[in-house]
This record gives C-alpha cells, sequence and structure tokens, in this order.
C-alpha cells in the first residue's frame, strides 16, 4: 500500500463567533460519579465470568485497529480491551503517545495521531479502524473530519464530542491540565461541530449512567453510515465492561462498503437499553 501522508486542516477559529454551550444539558449526577470506581470493578469481574459469550462475538479480518485512550490515561488503561480484540483477530494496536492530555499529547491539529495512523496503513497495507474511549474518541473524530483517507470506521466509547463542555464530572481538572478553557472558541466551535456525522462509518456507544460525561454529549447526528448505541455502563466501564467489548467487536466486524447498524440482539441483549 502506498501510502499518501494524512493533511490536516486547522479550522478558523480566530475571531470567529460559534454557538454556546447547550445549558440543558447537565453533568452527571454525584451519584454516579461517586460510584465510578464500583461500578469499573464489577464490570470487570464481569468480563472475566463471561469472557466464552465474549468469544462468540464475529471474528475478525484481520484489519489494524487503533485504540485510543482517554484524558490523562495511557495505553495501560486500554490493554483489555485490545487483548480481546487481538483474540478476534484484529491487527491491534495502541496509541504509543503517553498519557492523552488532549493536543499536548496529540499535537496541536491531532498530527501526532495522524503520523501514528499512516505508520500503521503503511506498515499494514491496509485503511485503520479507530476505536477512542472518552477523549481519546474525541481526537479520532476530529482527525478523521479533517483526512479520513487511511480510517476505514470510527467508534467512539463514552465520548463527549459535542453539546456542553462544562457538562462533565472533571472539566475542572481538564481545563487545568491541558491549558484549554471551556468557553474559548476553540472548544465552543468542537462542541458545535463534533456532532455532525463522519465521511466514514462511525457508532458512538454511550451510557445514561456515565458518571463523568453526560450521555448526551456522546451522541451524534445519524445518517445511513452513522449510530448511536446505548449500553448499561460506567465511564470507566466502556474499557472494562463485556457489552461495551461485545458491541465494539461486532462493529468492528462490518464489511468495507457493507455497514449495517447494530442489532441488539445476542447475548449481551439485557446491557442495551
Amino acid at each position: 500500500m502506498n501510502v499518501i501522508p494524512m493533511k490536516l486542516h486547522k479550522p478558523e477559529v480566530e475571531g470567529a463567533i460559534h454557538p454556546g454551550p447547550d445549558h440543558s444539558i447537565r453533568r452527571p449526577s454525584i451519584l454516579w460519579t461517586l460510584s465510578e470506581s464500583m461500578r469499573f470493578m464489577l464490570e470487570a469481574s464481569l468480563l472475566g465470568a463471561t469472557s466464552p459469550l465474549l468469544l462468540t462475538a464475529p471474528r475478525g479480518d484481520g484489519h489494524p485497529v487503533l485504540v485510543l485512550p482517554g484524558f490523562a490515561t495511557s495505553d495501560r488503561m486500554t490493554t483489555m480491551l485490545r487483548k480481546y480484540l487481538s483474540i478476534l483477530g484484529y491487527n491491534v494496536f495502541p496509541w504509543e503517545l503517553g498519557y492523552n492530555l488532549d493536543q499536548l499529547t496529540a499535537g496541536e491539529n491531532g498530527e501526532h495521531v495522524v503520523t501514528r495512523i499512516a505508520e500503521i496503513a503503511e506498515k499494514t497495507g491496509q485503511s485503520v479502524s479507530l476505536v477512542g474511549w472518552s477523549l481519546g474518541g474525541i481526537i479520532a473524530r476530529e482527525v478523521t473530519r479533517r483526512d479520513h483517507s487511511l480510517i476505514r470506521q470510527v467508534i467512539t466509547l463514552g465520548s463527549p464530542f459535542t453539546g456542553n463542555p462544562h457538562a462533565n464530572a472533571i472539566s475542572k481538572l481538564y481545563e487545568m491540565a491541558t491549558g484549554n478553557e471551556a468557553a474559548s472558541p476553540a472548544i465552543r466551535l468542537r462542541f458545535a461541530l463534533g456532532h455532525h456525522p463522519l465521511p466514514v462509518p462511525s457508532s458512538a456507544i454511550y451510557s445514561r449512567s456515565d458518571g463523568i460525561a453526560a450521555w448526551r454529549n456522546c451522541v451524534a447526528e445519524t445518517n445511513e453510515i452513522s449510530e448511536n448505541v446505548e449500553v448499561h455502563s460506567s465511564h470507566f466501564g466502556f474499557v472494562s465492561n463485556p457489552a461495551v467489548f461485545y458491541a465494539v467487536a461486532d462493529r468492528l466486524a462490518q464489511a468495507e462498503g457493507k455497514w449495517q447498524p447494530f442489532n441488539r440482539a445476542g447475548p449481551y441483549s439485557t446491557f442495551y437499553p
């Protein structure tokens, strides 16, 4: 595969006026937030207990999958998900950019992620599917929107890419760690454009019981290749919940050019409202 480097074009935000946040979207209930750790451990235990069911998911075709971690986490947090996808037959890659601190790690325009995608495409000779958890999913969508030439599909896991940037349990921590202000033109533009469908198949997996990100921030406008998939999960459960893993595996198994919406039937049907 002869890879032509992806080209990113930074949106013009200087002096532009963009819609403000949707204040009808509120941060998650404090009860959901406080129960995140407990639910994460429960979901991780279910992952082991239901592993035989997970192995009934469609097998992979060997195409490359790049998994992007969430805010302030590294590839270590996506280890279980990547291992599972590898068992199913995908050629899985970590992002290898350290802790995800948005532009401080990914590059001002996501250029470090773009380079990683190009390296994987060059190595495998195939287009790359992106699976991004939380902030990793936001970055995956933005990179794809700017240039999708090497990207097969995008799956986001509890990624707050639209709506109200203040409707987040760790918004202040995010601002301190990255230097980004939720009220800035750049962030307002990010959230104003985030819900628009991508030029490749995309699945936004979200949970109404997410204790970190407001679920309404995590859903996209739908069309013939864009969908939202609801699941019962904590925010950290997106990288440990068996129903999430099954849905990701099902989505990745879609043949190129033959994408179909997620069928909620199957061994984890009760997890999908």
